[in-house]
């Protein structure tokens, strides 16, 4: 018997390094062959042994279905896949990045992850996350030795931040969005929690509705922490991959690759999204 720190769970056709280092959450780091991040205030281990993740947190578990839900163990990603379009770049694309999950976060780290996402590279997202974390986050139990963590940081803690608090954590222009982003959360101005249940028009227009949100930051919070599929994030990649995959001889307008990416790809449209984003950023054999 495990003990109750410590959790196996079978799968089937996940790929946990591809998943956590794809660009949708930016508190993991690799240590050898394990994973280590916090998720919801807790600290965990992870290891992929071929159809088996192994996890260890460093407090005892009740219950482990915050990390299933994080992880998405239950999708089935063959069924998600199936209705990806039939051409040649998306079968490239699931060939390469085969296994690869869309991960269910929480929306105020997720939003705020985005927010400091603008203009910037993932290791540089990551310093500012880490930053933000260990100056403004609650200390937490981490590693098996009982060394010190930091839990993502409560809205009410960062919006009475000032500005230069923020700026501190090298986010730059993006901290009065930050700020103001807490700001509207602990009004009550942005119920985030209420989102779930909103149309995806409805729930980006509320996002949106924050300085220094726009169109893409937006839905990335409504794909990586709400799971709605319509959502489409367009960055600089996403549209590198649609303008070399799709449109290779020609230069589409930015509302004609917005009305490409919101009827060709299918119900499952944010998963598609992921697959191009990963597999043009790092796997895409250069010609």
């Amino acid at each position: 018997m495990k003990p109750a720190n410590q959790a196996s769970f079978p799968v089937r056709d996940y790929d946990l390094a591809a998943s956590l280092a794809s660009g949708q959450a930016f508190r993991w780091r690799q240590v050898g062959e394990v994973w280590e991040g916090i998720i919801a205030g807790c600290w965990v281990r992870l290891r992929q042994a071929g159809e088996l993740i192994e996890a260890e947190t460093a407090v005892p578990q009740a219950d482990w279905l915050w990390l299933r839900n994080f992880l998405q163990l239950d999708v089935d990603l063959a069924a998600v896949t199936a209705t990806f379009p039939d051409d040649e770049p998306m079968r490239a694309s699931v060939a390469a990045c085969r296994g690869l999950r869309l991960l269910r976060q929480e929306p105020w780290e997720c939003l705020v992850s985005f927010i400091c996402s603008s203009t910037k590279q993932i290791v540089q997202i990551q310093q500012i996350i880490a930053l933000l974390c260990e100056r403004f986050g609650e200390p937490i139990t981490a590693g098996d030795k009982g060394e010190c963590g930091f839990a993502f940081p409560s809205a009410a803690r960062l919006a009475a931040c000032t500005e230069a608090d923020l700026r501190s954590c090298k986010m730059g222009f993006r901290a009065p969005y930050v700020r103001a982003a807490a700001e509207a959360v602990v009004s009550g101005e942005l119920d985030l929690t209420k989102l779930h249940g909103f149309s995806t028009p409805a729930a980006r227009a509320a996002l949106m509705g924050l300085h220094g949100v726009g169109r893409k930051i937006a839905d990335c919070v409504l794909l990586f922490a709400y799971g709605k599929q319509d959502a489409f994030p367009v960055d600089v990649w996403v549209r590198r991959a649609l303008t070399e995959l799709y449109f290779p001889r020609r230069r589409p307008s930015a509302k004609r690759l917005e009305h490409f990416a919101n009827t060709h790809f299918g119900p499952n449209a944010g998963y598609a999204q992921q697959y191009l984003f990963h597999y043009v950023r790092t796997l895409r054999p250069k010609e």
